[in-house]
């Protein structure tokens, strides 16, 4: 978990591009599902959130 954090800190490619894996993934759930309107009305937002950061994140330093 430290690993993790300071890859985040120091802004590494791997830890960047599995948060944006999991904003991508939360927002294909998000719309997904049948039972909140708010969750849905946000899927977009999200999964382009996670979209876009990915395409930043990739030209990150390994």
């Amino acid at each position: 978990m430290r690993g993790f954090v300071n890859g985040l800190i120091r802004l590494r490619r791997g830890p960047w591009e599995t948060v944006a894996t999991v904003l991508i993934a939360a927002g294909v759930v998000m719309l997904m599902q049948p039972f909140a309107l708010a969750a849905y009305t946000w899927s977009f937002a999200v999964t382009l959130t996670g979209t876009v950061m990915f395409i930043v994140v990739s030209h990150f330093p390994e």
